[in-house]
């Protein structure tokens, strides 16, 4: 997939799955799988963190020759916000606006850009391109597990 075909396909994504997720009881997206699990609340505000780390990602790979970035501790981000205790509606509208946002970054990345190596924490180096690809890959992934949880 090319990151155009990428842009276009979260716009379509972020626009379809939010319809879906509005329509689930919130009770049942507050309810975890396991005790040390989490419920698709949770699971939706990873996605809104890996949104925003993927938006620092899209923007600054623009600005040089190669990028460094830290990696972030997923489990923390997602306690610290209390995703847990948020309201349903609110993680919606942030999750589908973040990446309705995204996909328009996306859609803006001069193709000079796409071979940028990217290095974010200790993984082994990634292209822009290919950081971008992998966004829609990660999305998919944790929508199947929302759906599960609803």
């Amino acid at each position: 997939m090319t990151v155009a075909e990428t842009a276009s396909e979260l716009r379509t994504v972020a626009n379809s799955f939010s319809k879906e997720l509005l329509a689930a009881d919130a009770r049942a997206a507050a309810r975890r799988p396991r005790p040390d699990g989490w419920s698709a609340k949770e699971v939706l505000g990873h996605l809104i963190d890996s949104a925003a780390n993927n938006h620092q990602r899209f923007v600054r790979a623009q600005e040089t020759d190669s990028l460094q970035l830290p990696g972030y501790e997923q489990n923390h981000w997602v306690a610290s916000q209390g995703y847990q205790d948020a309201d349903w509606p609110h993680l919606v509208a942030l999750w589908t606006h973040l990446n309705l946002h995204l996909a328009d970054v996306m859609a803006r990345i001069p193709p000079a850009s796409y071979s940028v190596p990217c290095v974010i924490g200790d993984s082994q180096p990634m292209t822009l391109e290919s950081i971008v690809v992998d966004y829609l890959r990660h999305l998919e992934h944790h929508m199947a597990q929302i759906r599960e949880r609803l």
